[in-house]
């Protein structure tokens, strides 16, 4: 049977799907739990509402790690469920849904969810209930070997080379797991290829693209493994020895590359958490390790930033709780802003006589608008050959913020003048300074600016109509 959409859903469902995401994003989890079972009982194939539930049961673990009762016994009502299941399948749906809002992890519950929903016809229903265990468990090759059946006998070739590869990492012994993972590469190429259904080479070269993208894939998945494969291998030296600097900095980089392949925020956070011990280790005394810890942090927030931009340009301004959204956006802007500014000024205080640190912190507090704070610091910077150009650039800008504009004309005039070649930065320049005498009201040295530009760089924005206008207004 067809997985049902939210857009499939019938409209009374879909009102109580609406209302429950609502309910959700307001922390009111039991309101939500209670309106998406109610809609799985009249769409049973809504997989959508199935992961709502599961997310929502996750995060109420409060900190526990999944997969806590794993080893835990079969419930008499999971035996009663596996009892019913050929009967009447969808009611050990939703038995199983039952047992798993207290335990998402549930071997017990999602075995009976995986039966049921191949019994009613879901595969893709079933596939999910072992990837909730597979995310539990991630090294239970009898749970992977499960999913690798489903995935195959669903067609979903790609997915099949990702789980037989994660086996054979687990256990390159596996002789199974390395002959279906052949497999299904075989069955994915033939499929993605176009062998089966082509009529000519033209269909063949049409999909080659394609085939190389899924070959790409297959070894990115490998590749994922294999980190995990090493992480475990140094998490036993770890244990061994906790204080050790080399074996914290290997685990912290194989979680960033992790991150990486998989742009998992758990990956980026780990990564994050590792770096950091592995500071604290080193009491500070790396500087280039405490400059991770800081841009990855950065980049934790630029992924929520992120999220929330792409949340408010798919028509996040039509939720009525926007503003609330809009408000956790600016602060994150802000937090952003503000731990910049902090660490630039960290390096700065244990570095004082850094220039280039000095530029740094310059630069993020005209990031920031604090362009009074900025000057400060730009002028230090100014006396460093490799940052002195770039301070005094900054530096008309934030003279140009002040309405300052006489000073900010000697700076860039100054910049322009020490960069001898007429590349982008210096046509950057003279092109900002040229816009500025033009606000200042000085057509000639507006026009001449643009003529220095326009006669290296015809195409350079918008100079060529800017220089050929002015000839015509002349005329």
């Amino acid at each position: 049977m067809p997985i049902c959409s939210e857009k499939e859903l019938p409209e009374k469902a879909r009102a109580l799907w609406q209302k429950a995401k609502s309910a959700a994003e307001l922390k009111n989890h039991g309101y939500a739990t209670s309106l998406i079972q109610t809609v799985l009982k009249e769409s049973p194939g809504f997989l959508d509402g199935r992961k709502a539930l599961r997310s929502i049961s996750i995060s109420q673990l409060g900190g526990k790690k999944p997969g806590g009762s794993l080893m835990g016994s079969l419930t008499s009502t999971s035996f009663r469920g596996n009892a019913s299941v050929k009967k009447d399948p969808l009611a050990s749906m939703e038995m199983a849904e039952k047992s798993l809002e207290s335990d998402p992890f549930s071997v017990a519950g999602n075995n009976l969810l995986k039966d049921a929903a191949i019994a009613a016809g879901y595969p893709e229903i079933a596939i999910f209930a072992l990837e909730t265990l597979m995310k539990a468990s991630p090294k239970d090759t009898k749970v992977l070997h499960e999913l690798g059946e489903i995935y195959l006998a669903s067609d979903h070739h790609e997915q099949a080379i990702e789980i037989y590869n994660r086996i054979t990492s687990i256990n390159p012994g596996d002789l199974i797991a390395l002959k279906k993972a052949k497999d299904s590469a075989a069955n994915a190429t033939m499929k993605t290829g176009g062998w089966e259904t082509a009529k000519s080479y033209r269909d063949l070269i049409k999909n080659k693209d394609e085939a190389t993208l899924l070959e790409q894939k297959g070894r990115t998945f490998k590749d994922v493994a294999t980190i995990d494969s090493q992480l475990a291998e140094l998490s036993a030296k770890y244990e061994e020895n906790p204080q050790g600097v080399d074996v914290v900095r290997q685990i912290a980089q194989l979680m960033e590359l992790k991150y990486e392949q998989t742009s998992n925020p758990d990956d980026l956070a780990g990564a994050v958490q590792w770096y950091g011990y592995c500071n604290q280790l080193l009491t500070g005394g790396d500087p280039g390790l405490a400059r991770k810890v800081t841009d990855l942090q950065m980049k934790q927030l630029d992924v929520s930033i992120a999220a929330l931009q792409e949340w408010f340009s798919a028509g996040g301004d039509q939720h009525p709780d926007a503003q609330q959204y809009r408000d956790q956006l600016a602060a994150l802007v802000l937090q952003k802003a503000e731990s910049r500014i902090g660490e630039a000024k960290k390096r700065v205080d244990q570095n004082p006589t850094d220039l280039n640190l000095r530029f740094e912190l310059g630069e993020e507090l005209v990031n920031a608008g604090q362009f009074t704070e900025a000057i400060a610091e730009l002028q230090r910077a100014r006396q460093s050959p490799n940052a002195r150009l770039r301070a005094m650039t900054l530096l008309g800008s934030c003279f140009i913020e002040k309405g300052m504009l006489d000073l900010a004309v000697q700076q860039l005039k100054g910049a322009a003048s020490e960069m001898t070649a007429m590349d982008n930065t210096k046509k950057d320049t003279v092109y900002r300074l040229a816009l500025l005498h033009e606000r200042m009201g000085k057509q000639p040295e507006y026009i001449e600016c643009l003529k220095e530009i326009y006669e290296a760089d015809y195409n350079f924005r918008d100079v060529a109509a800017r220089v050929e206008s002015s000839y015509s207004a002349t005329a």
